[in-house]
């Protein structure tokens, strides 16, 4: 039975995968079941995340958001079985039920970007009612997910647009986007255009894509064009404010961090990978995915997926998934 693994070079820059036979699964322990696995999303490995966590190994599993008989959900960090094969072994406290009217690929697709949105929107930034949101690039699989949400509860949204494609698709949004502001050209101020759509107020909950952080000479040009400066945020940013970033090397300055106290505002890393790097908060943790499973079957998460690929085309589009091309959800279909 063959699963796809990736190896990385001895400078840590090059990633290979490889399909690897894998050895039988040994008898299931107490809690564990196997599970047939009918669909695989595939999403960006965080080697530097594993590298920190001392979890570097020669070969590692890819795959971890799947889908299939008996149950469904993501595969821990430390798994060693990787989710594009056709069984794996896996503890059903990281599983929960697939209700009938949600397809393997949509349960697989989904579920990845259902926990990142519930993280950043509930347990970061405590979403109700009545309160604007920025969503940065809210047209990629993991913004369409979280404008669904924040509309859900019923807050007012604002997206960015990074190419004219992503403007129409985010204007075809049903309940409508309070203003989609394109970046692609460069010349729009992001700040400007929440500061007169919130009446000067600033939006409550800021939801990036990445920030630059340093001047115009030293970003590279791609990301000078399409992403916000940090101050940037910070302006846009009401009192009370939350700022949910998933720059993980971000810096502030001393200036910064007293407009932020000026503002009572609060800044939280999104890191969707603490649910499993603690059982602590296992419950909160079921109780995530449980709700995402219900809002794909009442049609509250629409997800955007590519179309569904066999299992011998995972590795190319592994490959594109980790050089970050492509908008859409690429799901192995088994």
């Amino acid at each position: 039975m063959k699963g796809l693994y990736f190896q990385q070079s001895s400078t840590d820059e090059e990633i290979t995968f490889v399909f690897q036979e894998k050895e039988n699964l040994p008898v299931t322990e107490d809690n564990f079941v196997k599970l047939q696995v009918k669909a695989c999303a595939l999403s960006q490995i965080n080697t530097k995340l594993l590298a920190e966590m001392k979890m570097k190994k020669d070969l590692f599993p890819v795959g971890r958001e799947i889908a299939g008989i008996v149950l469904d959900g993501i595969l821990p960090l430390d798994s060693e079985d990787p989710g594009l094969c056709e069984v794996v072994r896996v503890h059903e406290h990281y599983l929960v039920h697939k209700p009938e009217k949600v397809t393997w690929t949509e349960a697989a697709g989904s579920i990845r970007d259902g926990v990142r949105a519930y993280t950043a929107l509930h347990y970061l930034s405590h979403l109700s009612p009545g309160k604007s949101v920025l969503i940065m690039d809210g047209a990629s699989a993991f913004g369409t997910i979280a404008i669904q949400l924040a509309h859900h509860r019923g807050a007012k949204v604002i997206s960015t647009a990074c190419s004219l494609e992503d403007k129409q698709c985010l204007e075809r949004f049903r309940p409508p986007i309070a203003r989609v502001i394109d970046v692609s050209n460069g010349k729009v101020h992001v700040a400007e255009s929440c500061l007169e759509e919130t009446g000067g107020l600033g939006v409550d909950i800021v939801l990036d894509a990445g920030v630059r952080l340093y001047s115009k000479d030293d970003e590279p040009a791609v990301k000078l064009q399409l992403l916000p400066h940090k101050h940037d945020i910070i302006t846009l940013l009401g009192v009370g404010g939350h700022w949910v970033t998933t720059e993980e090397n971000l810096q502030l300055d001393p200036p910064d961090s007293h407009c932020l106290f000026l503002k009572g505002a609060t800044l939280a890393f999104l890191n969707d990978e603490v649910w499993n790097l603690s059982n602590v908060q296992q419950g909160k943790y079921l109780c995530i995915l449980k709700d995402v499973m219900e809002k794909l079957s009442t049609g509250v998460f629409r997800p955007q997926l590519d179309e569904p690929i066999p299992l011998y085309e995972a590795k190319v589009s592994m490959e594109a998934v980790q050089k970050n091309q492509g908008r859409k959800k690429q799901v192995v279909q088994f």
